[in-house]
């Protein structure tokens, strides 16, 4: 897609403070979500109740994965469904991801590996189906940009330099200091896409011309959210699929969320009120959760 509107409009850009919260799953086993998201991943649950578990990092208590059980959830077929194409673990460094890489090796587990030129990656696929990706950033200062986009491509990951940052240490799981780095997402139509994200909830654009995908953020950030329509013919994610149930967007305070609400009200997007925050839903009904 082209445009120049790369940035929101004065007055309805999202802050630059922004930050991801937790990534909401409905799982078709939990005990089996839980076990590979542990062993395989190197999350930790730190809660759990019937029907559902909540992971963090090791030596952090801050939620990154909430798994909600429904039995007999129907797995992602192959050609992925509108909703989630994968949420994304940013890891605190390179060596970080060098330990995973290591981890994963040792297992036995097959995991995609790519150069983002803003990040380094891996990609994994959870017992359902869900596509998880975990990576770190290179430094801001050594981004490129083309005119008001940042530079990103698809190259072949450089596993040996991954696993030299790694060093000795032992993998512990994934540390402390690991976020939600951002969601990527499976929609119909960018330029609804386009709307919804950039022009109604306020977030810049930073990449239109990857083929057939868009990119956003806040705050200078590479991406908080991709939007992709690579699973041509998919229909949306149902109530009885394996599937992403809501994202969340952390603004700093109360008043920020107050005007994203009230923004997204004037678009004629329905919210569902929620204490210190909404929850809404985008064209293809992948649900958003604005809180503070």
């Amino acid at each position: 897609m082209t445009g120049t509107d790369a940035r929101a409009t004065a007055g309805h850009r999202l802050p630059a403070a922004l930050r991801l919260g937790a990534v909401h799953l409905q799982v078709a086993d939990l005990g089996r979500s839980v076990e590979y998201y542990e062993r395989v991943v190197g999350l930790r649950a730190i809660a759990r109740s019937p029907g559902r578990a909540t992971l963090a990092a090791h030596g952090d208590d801050a939620p990154l994965v909430e798994l909600h059980e429904r039995a007999g959830a129907a797995p992602v077929p192959r050609r992925g469904r509108l909703g989630l194409y994968h949420f994304a673990i940013l890891v605190p460094d390179r060596a970080a991801l060098g330990r995973l890489v290591r981890h994963l090796g040792e297992l036995g587990i097959h995991a995609g590996m790519s150069d983002h030129l803003v990040s380094e990656a891996i990609y994994l696929t959870d017992p359902d189906g869900l596509g998880i990706e975990v990576y770190s950033d290179r430094p801001r200062n050594e981004w490129r940009y083309d005119g008001d986009q940042v530079t990103m491509a698809t190259i072949p990951l450089d596993v040996e330099g991954v696993l030299a940052a790694a060093g000795d240490a032992p993998w512990t799981g994934l540390p402390a200091g690991t976020v939600i780095g951002h969601v990527h997402l499976f929609v119909g139509d960018l330029e609804r896409a386009n709307a919804f994200y950039h022009q109604a909830l306020g977030f810049d654009r930073m990449v239109w011309n990857y083929p057939g995908a868009l990119f956003l953020s806040a705050g200078g950030y590479h991406h908080h959210l991709g939007t992709n329509t690579w699973a041509v013919g998919a229909a949306p994610a149902g109530e009885n699929d394996a599937r992403l149930l809501e994202w969340q967007i952390v603004l700093p305070t109360e008043g920020d969320v107050a005007k994203v609400l009230e923004r997204l009200e004037g678009a004629g997007v329905a919210i569902a009120r929620q204490e210190r925050g909404g929850l809404v839903r985008d064209p293809w009904g992948t649900a958003v959760r604005v809180r503070a």
